[in-house]
C-alpha cells in the first residue's frame, strides 16, 4: 500500500515543463560570446551532436527536478497488520458411545459412525473457540479437555468407538455434569455444551435434570439432540456359533427429559432423524452460536522522501558531471 502524504506538493511538477520552456527560449535568444572564422566549428556545434547535448542535458535536470518535487509530496509505504479480538466460546461435545449407538438407521453407517462424520464437520468450522469432548455411556469421561489444537481433538474423535466405557446403559447426567465440570473454571463469556444421544437416561449418580439447573447455575448453556429413526433400526450382533445376525431395538429417546435440559439451560433440543437433519442441526447450532470477532486495522507507513531526494540529486550530479565532460559545448 503506497500514498502520498502532501499530493499537494504535486502542483509543483508544474515548475518542469516551465524550465524546459524557458531553457529552450533562453537559448534561441542567447547571443554568441565568441566569434568563429572557422565555420566548420560552427557547423559541428549546431549539428545533431549539439542538439543532443543540449537535449540530454536539459532532460536530465527536468528528471532531477521532478524526482525532488515528488520527494517533498512525501511518498510512502504502508504495511498493514490486523488485530483480533475474539468473544470466546467453550464448547464441550458429549457423544453417545452405548450399545444402541450401533443401530444401522443411518445408512450406510451406523450412528455413531455418522455422529463422529457430523462433529468432525462442526469442528472444521470452528475458528478461536476452544472446544473438548465427553464420552458417555454406563459412565462419562473426558475423551479430550478444551483446546484449540483441532488436529488432536479430530484425532481423538476418530478413536471413539462403541466399547469404550460399559454400553448396556446411558448416563446422560454424568455425561452433562462432566462437561460442566470441564466449563466450570473458564473464563469464556460463553460457555455451551452439545449432547448427542439416542437412548434415555437409565444410569449414572446424577440425573439429567438435577445435571442441567447445575449446569444452568454455572452459566451454561445446553443444546440436547436426540438420533434415530422413530421406527428405531437393525443392531448387528456377532454370533460364535451363527456368526453375524442383527436384531431390531426399538427407539427410546426420553424427549421430554431432552427437551427440559435445553430449556432449563437455555439451549435447545433437536431431533435428527436422518443423516442430513444431524449435520443441519450442527450447522444451526453452530451459527446460534458464532464467536463475535472484531479485527482492527492497523498499517505502518515508510518515508519514501528520502529515496527520491537522493536518486534527484544523484541525477543531478550525474548532469553537472556529463556537462563538464562529454556534455560539454563551446561558449
Amino acid at each position: 500500500m503506497t500514498r502520498l502524504a502532501s499530493p499537494a506538493m504535486l502542483f509543483l511538477l508544474l515548475l518542469v515543463p516551465l524550465y524546459v520552456a524557458t531553457e529552450i527560449r533562453f537559448r534561441r535568444a542567447r547571443r554568441p560570446a565568441v566569434r568563429f572564422p572557422d565555420l566548420s566549428v560552427v557547423r559541428e556545434l549546431s549539428g545533431k551532436r549539439a542538439l543532443w547535448k543540449r537535449v540530454a542535458s536539459v532532460s536530465l535536470r527536468s528528471l532531477a527536478l521532478a524526482l525532488l518535487v515528488f520527494a517533498l509530496a512525501r511518498p510512502q509505504a504502508g504495511s498493514g497488520t490486523e488485530s483480533v479480538l475474539s468473544e470466546g466460546i467453550d464448547i464441550m461435545l458429549a457423544v453417545d458411545v452405548s450399545g444402541s449407538m450401533r443401530a444401522e438407521d443411518f445408512r450406510p453407517k451406523n450412528r455413531l459412525g455418522v455422529a463422529k462424520e457430523v462433529v468432525a464437520d462442526f469442528i472444521r468450522g470452528r475458528t478461536t473457540d476452544r472446544i473438548g469432548m465427553v464420552v458417555f455411556a454406563a459412565d462419562s469421561f473426558t475423551q479430550c479437555p478444551l483446546t484449540l489444537d483441532y488436529n488432536v481433538l479430530l484425532e481423538l474423535l476418530e478413536s471413539v468407538e462403541i466399547g469404550m466405557i460399559d454400553e448396556r446403559q446411558t448416563a446422560i447426567g454424568m455425561a452433562i455434569a462432566t462437561a460442566a465440570n470441564r466449563l466450570r473454571g473458564t473464563d469464556a463469556d460463553s460457555k455451551v455444551v452439545i449432547l448427542l444421544t439416542d437412548g434415555r437416561s437409565n444410569a449414572g449418580e446424577i440425573d439429567p435434570i438435577t445435571a442441567a439447573q447445575a449446569a444452568a447455575a454455572l452459566g451454561i448453556k445446553v443444546y440436547t439432540i436426540g438420533a434415530g429413526t422413530p421406527e428405531g433400526g437393525r443392531v448387528p450382533v456377532d454370533d460364535p456359533v451363527l456368526g453375524r445376525r442383527y436384531i431390531h431395538i426399538e427407539n427410546d429417546l426420553d424427549e421430554d427429559v431432552l427437551s427440559e435440559i435445553a430449556s432449563l439451560t437455555g439451549g435447545r433440543y433437536f431431533r435428527a432423524k436422518t443423516e442430513g437433519m444431524l449435520a443441519d442441526i450442527y450447522q444451526r447450532i453452530g451459527e446460534l452460536e458464532k464467536t463475535k470477532i472484531e479485527v482492527k486495522h492497523f498499517t505502518t507507513y515508510e518515508e519514501l522522501a528520502p529515496r527520491f531526494m537522493l536518486l534527484g540529486l544523484v541525477v543531478l550530479l550525474l548532469e553537472l558531471l556529463a556537462g563538464a565532460t562529454i556534455l560539454r559545448g563551446m561558449p
